[in-house]
Formats: structure tokens, C-alpha cells, sequence
């Protein structure tokens, strides 16, 4: 009973991940004109927004195993919420930069912290549906985005609209403390074996794999995020597509992600990891073709799904393999670096098709997502083949 309630809170918390994640993106043809700054600027808020994020990356493994993953997810919620209700008053870039900061913060924590308590203490299809959350909430941000544009206007209305829905969750994972506690007890007594161990970046760098397996997180956020953050602008800039219209069909990317994620729940009962990782590979690089063809603009409806699609087996998947690649007691340190890799993909990535497509064009969007699914790809297979040979190894041993 408690693990199937903490399982409820933990699901509602990636709601409050994927809410904020979502809403740059969309609202950013409307932003950059009220602010005054080049569309370019894109890239350096969310540089900034994902920079937070990766340093919590790399120090949720300290702070979990001092606080516990119950506290640190409720009060990386709250920062979270306060830096959205900030950032709905703000008429000012750099302003709007700063607070990018606190919002980084508050996710990097989140995401790693629930990511390795679900690989350690759930089934495959727990990741998927967890993630399927994740996309609740990246889909619902450009809908209120919208729906604020439209009814009101206003991007801070809609920044401020989701600040409200932050706050509500950050009071659910306050009641659901208590559940934590238990949880853990409960843990210690079934596993005592499995404390995490704290490693040091460098220590996580030196374990076998690490390195490809960093590689694919790198590029599976910076295909994810590229997509979220410039989708809309390429409809508006290289398709003649209205801005409040493109806004909403990149929200079916986001529900491709969602609607994938939940399916992909069923389908792990079928297949293992390594084989929805390679399905979604497929769907990515189906989608981006399907942008890239000179079609009617309506093919860009399936096309923008098919990517989301693609993306939803991909990262719960990998995440999920880290315990099993790397054991149990060093997934929470691995879990950290990865995200931060995750991350730094996130950050890097966007901003230099930001720079492409100011200075060539934006026309380049799905030649930049398909280079990056080729580089993705290569490395989890090179992972993979290098798991096989250790585990072939020690059982020879």
C-alpha cells in the first residue's frame, strides 16, 4: 500500500518537471518581441536554465543520501514554483536569465532523484508511465501557454497560471513525507545491502561504459530539446505557420512523447529495454524525414507526434538499464552524472542550432536532429556491446 501511494506522489512530481520544461519553447515567438532581444536569446536563457540544472545534477547524489529523496524532491518542487511566479512579472531579459537559475535548480534534483528510486524500487513499465508524466506536464505547458496567448494576451499569464498548479503539488509532497520515511525503512530491511555509494565525477567517468552511456544522454536531450525549444519556430519562420497555431501543434510532439510513454508501459511487459530503445530510434529518424520532405504543411502534424513518439521509449529505457549496467550501489552517483550529461546535451545543443539558424537558416532543424540520432545510436550500441563482453566475462570467471 505504501510503495503504490509513494508511487502516485512520485508520478504527480514529474508532472511539476515536465510543466515548466515545455513553456520557453512555446511561448518564445511571443516572448523575444515583448522583450526586445534577438530570437536567438533562446538558446542563452535555456544555457542558463539547463546549467542550473546540471550542477544539481551532479550534487543530488550528497543531497539525497543526506536529506533523503522525499525532502530534497519537495523543496526542489517549491524552488521551482517561486522561480515561475518570479519569472510571470518579469519585462526584462537579463531578469528573466537570472531566475532561469533557481528554475534549473529545482529540476536537476527532481529528475534525478525520482528517476534512480524508480529504476531501484520499480518495474520497467513504472519508468515509462513516470515519464509518461514527465509528458503530462510538457504537454499541458504549451495548452496553458496558448490558451493565455489567446484568452489573455499574455506569456506572463501563463508562466504565473503554471506557478499556481507548482504550488499545489509542492503541498501534496509535504503530506507525502511521511510515506518517504516508511518506504525507506521498509527498503532497508528487505535490501541492506544496497546503500548508494557516493562516488566522485571522476570515479563515475572510470567505470566501464560510462563514457558511451553519457554520450547517448547528451544526445538524446539535445534532440528532445531542440525539437521543444525551435519547433515553433520553424513553423512560424519556414512554414507560414501562425504563431498561437504553431504553438499548438508543437504540443502534439510533447503528447506524442506523453501518449508514447504510457503505450510504451505495455510494451515493456514485451520487450526489454534495448529493444524499445532501438524502436524509438526509428520513429525519431521517421519523423524528422517526414519534416524534412518538401510535403504539404499538414504532413507536419504526423511528423511532429512521430518525433514525440520516437523520443518516449528512449530516455525511461536507457535510465532504467543504469542499475543493471552499473549495480545497484552506484546508480544513484552514475544516475547524477548522467542527468548532468542529459543536461549539458540540453544546454549545448539548442543554443548552437539557435546560432545556425540565425546566421543560415532554420530550414536546417531535421538534417540537425538526424545527425544527432545517428550519434545516438552508434553509442548505445557501442554500450551495449561492451555490458555483453563484461557480463560474458564474468561469468567465464
Amino acid at each position: 500500500m505504501v510503495s503504490t501511494l509513494l508511487l502516485v506522489v512520485i508520478y504527480l512530481s514529474f508532472i511539476s518537471l515536465g510543466l515548466p520544461d515545455s513553456l520557453l519553447g512555446s511561448a518564445w515567438p511571443s516572448i523575444y518581441g515583448s522583450l526586445g532581444v534577438p530570437l536567438s536569446f533562446a538558446g542563452l536563457a535555456s544555457i542558463i536554465a539547463a546549467g542550473g540544472t546540471v550542477v544539481s545534477s551532479i550534487v543530488s547524489a550528497k543531497l539525497i543520501r543526506r536529506f533523503g529523496t522525499g525532502k530534497v524532491t519537495a523543496v526542489s518542487v517549491l524552488l521551482t514554483a517561486a522561480a515561475l511566479m518570479s519569472i510571470s512579472f518579469v519585462n526584462n531579459f537579463y531578469v528573466l536569465c537570472l531566475l532561469m537559475i533557481p528554475l534549473g535548480l529545482g529540476g536537476g534534483c527532481v529528475d534525478a532523484a525520482l528517476n534512480n528510486y524508480i529504476a531501484l524500487h520499480y518495474k520497467a513499465k513504472h519508468m515509462s508511465w513516470l515519464h509518461c508524466f514527465w509528458g503530462i506536464g510538457a504537454t499541458l505547458g504549451p495548452v496553458v501557454m496558448s490558451a493565455c496567448l489567446v484568452g489573455l494576451g499574455s506569456w506572463h499569464a501563463g508562466y504565473r497560471t503554471v506557478s499556481y498548479i507548482q504550488f499545489g503539488l509542492v503541498a501534496i509532497l509535504l503530506a507525502s513525507l511521511p510515506l518517504w520515511n516508511k518506504m525507506k525503512a521498509q527498503s532497508q530491511t528487505d535490501e541492506p545491502s544496497t546503500a548508494p555509494a557516493a562516488l566522485s565525477m571522476r570515479e563515475v567517468l572510470r567505470l566501464p561504459g560510462a563514457f558511451p552511456a553519457l554520450l547517448s544522454f547528451f544526445c538524446y536531450c539535445a534532440i528532445e530539446y531542440t525539437a521543444g525549444l525551435w519547433g515553433s519556430s520553424y513553423l512560424v519562420m519556414m512554414r507560414g505557420i501562425a504563431k498561437e497555431t504553431a504553438t499548438q501543434w508543437v504540443s502534439l510532439y510533447y503528447f506524442g512523447i506523453t501518449a508514447g510513454r504510457f503505450l510504451s508501459g505495455f510494451l515493456t511487459m514485451k520487450l526489454h529495454n534495448r529493444q524499445m530503445i532501438r524502436l524509438g530510434h526509428a520513429l525519431i529518424g521517421l519523423g524528422a524525414l517526414l519534416i524534412l520532405l518538401p510535403l504539404n504543411n499538414a504532413v507536419l502534424l504526423p511528423a511532429f507526434f512521430l518525433l514525440g513518439l520516437g523520443c518516449a521509449p528512449v530516455y525511461p529505457s536507457m535510465l532504467h538499464e543504469t542499475p543493471k549496467n552499473f549495480g545497484a550501489k552506484n546508480s544513484q552517483s552514475v544516475m547524477g552524472v548522467q542527468m548532468a550529461f542529459a543536461y549539458i546535451g540540453g544546454t549545448a545543443m539548442p543554443p548552437l542550432f539557435g546560432f545556425l539558424a540565425t546566421y543560415l537558416t532554420n530550414g536546417l532543424l531535421p538534417y540537425y536532429l538526424l545527425g544527432l540520432l545517428v550519434l545516438m545510436a552508434v553509442t548505445m550500441e557501442v554500450l551495449n556491446r561492451r555490458m555483453d563482453a563484461l557480463r560474458l566475462s564474468a561469468v567465464k570467471e
